[in-house]
């Protein structure tokens, strides 16, 4: 992918914000610690950033950012994001980029309060974080990002950098991936209210687990979109209404590695039923992606895992213990044999009768509609000491990062596969 230097890109960047002030640093000023009342709340930010967001601290973004290549921006626990939506910034990394929250303290990538609205539930008021080919690591830790995804233009930096597809009228993902050698690491995030995909992932050692996708995708989009170059762990996630697809599974792009794909003990629900045309469902296996895909707890889905590729499937693909269950029939039939281009696994829970193999969660009632994209944060999907989804999942899968991946000097490892299909433990 052709890319515009950094230097030109920078420039037209901070000249498009220069009405606007900046607040940045260089990897190689010194942090002071300071005690935590004195601490920045308010910072106005846009143009090249570095260094480090301290914890508690309210961050303004009044324009498009870049971080340098060979720098870093890193972003304590507790810090608040907030995107300007007049602007609708990009935030293109072409270095290395660390959003390091905790469940007591994350992370909140977001817009002004006012702004967060049900007229706004599909975001599209900033746009995303784009990793450059030269981009070297990417983690995401207890993080929230939302009411993203915002157009391009002819004059968005995405579009003058040659960045993700490069042209105007493009909804950005929350997240894109270009360096087939970057780390990349997203782990008990939230990703919610973005217009289109949520990752579009072209390139990266990734593990993507126990985070919770929902309210993605207005006319398209899936919610974990990978293509050639990706090698990824994705596992325990909860994956609530995605307009198209949970996981898009794909080696287009013909870059090396071949896309290599492990997904397993992921939650799916309400897939692809806001989707205009056929294609949308839980996972869809395309274009000779290198794929295994075992333990998942599909429910209420408009197709079971479907392929897409003139030459079918990749031969070693290997698809194991994945459940299945559709409130109505009209569910049940589209994961049947008979469905054009329907995967059928091994050991798998498939029944042809609608409201069979009930998988009891302990609190989400199965009638609810398919096509409803609001979730409730009330709804618990583990399993009822009951539930037949108990002891269906095999655990003897090596992952494809068996001993993790190291980012920060922390060392990240995908959760081993459960006994039990889906997310979510019993009781």
């Amino acid at each position: 992918m052709k890319k515009v230097s950094s230097i030109v890109l920078s420039a037209a960047i901070i000249a498009a914000g220069s009405m606007a002030s900046m607040t940045s640093c260089s990897k190689n000023d010194p942090i002071v610690e300071v005690p935590q009342e004195h601490l920045p709340l308010e910072e106005n930010v846009t143009g090249n950033v570095s260094g480090t967001w301290r914890k508690g601290s309210t961050i303004f973004v009044k324009g498009h950012l870049v971080v340098p290549k060979g720098q870093s921006l890193t972003i304590e626990e507790g810090v608040t994001v907030i995107m300007d939506s007049n602007v609708a910034p990009e935030v293109l990394i072409e270095g290395s980029f660390y959003a390091m929250g905790t469940a007591e303290n994350p992370i909140l990538i977001s817009v002004k309060e006012s702004d967060r609205t049900a007229a706004n539930a599909l975001g599209g008021l900033w746009g995303g974080l784009l990793a450059a080919p030269s981009s070297e690591e990417i983690l995401l830790e207890h993080t929230i990002l939302e009411y993203g995804g915002g157009e391009t233009t002819e004059a968005s930096p995405s579009v003058l950098g040659q960045y993700y597809k490069a042209a105007a009228g493009q909804n950005v993902p929350a997240l894109w991936t270009s360096n087939v050698n970057a780390k990349v690491v997203v782990i008990n995030c939230t990703l919610r209210h973005f217009k289109d995909d949520a990752f579009y992932l072209e390139g990266g050692k990734t593990i993507i687990a126990n985070n919770k996708f929902y309210t993605t995708g207005e006319s398209g989009g899936e919610s974990i979109n990978t293509k050639s170059g990706v090698v990824a762990d994705i596992a325990f996630n909860l994956i609530y209404s995605p307009n198209t697809n949970a996981l898009k599974l794909s080696n287009s792009g013909d870059r090396s590695p071949q896309g290599f794909i492990k997904a397993y003990n992921n939650t799916i629900l309400n897939a692809g039923w806001r989707r205009p045309t056929a294609k949308g469902g839980s996972i869809w296996v395309e274009k000779e992606i290198h794929a295994e895909i075992y333990n998942n707890l599909l429910v209420n889905n408009r197709y079971g895992i479907k392929y897409d590729s003139p030459t079918g499937p990749d031969a070693r693909n290997i698809y194991a213990n994945n459940y299945y269950y559709g409130n109505n029939q009209q569910a049940v039939d589209q994961f049947q044999a008979n469905e054009a281009n329907v995967i059928i696994g091994q050991n798998e829970v498939r029944s042809a009768t609608a409201g069979a193999n009930d998988p009891l969660f302990v609190n989400y009632p199965l009638t609810t509609s398919m096509t409803n994209a609001t979730f409730d944060e009330s709804w618990d999907f583990r399993l009822r000491a009951s539930s037949p989804a108990l002891g269906k999942g095999k655990t003897d899968i090596v992952r494809n990062f068996p001993t993790g991946i190291l980012i920060k000097g922390k060392n990240y490892v995908a959760p081993a596969a459960a006994s039990y299909v889906g997310a979510f433990a019993g009781q």
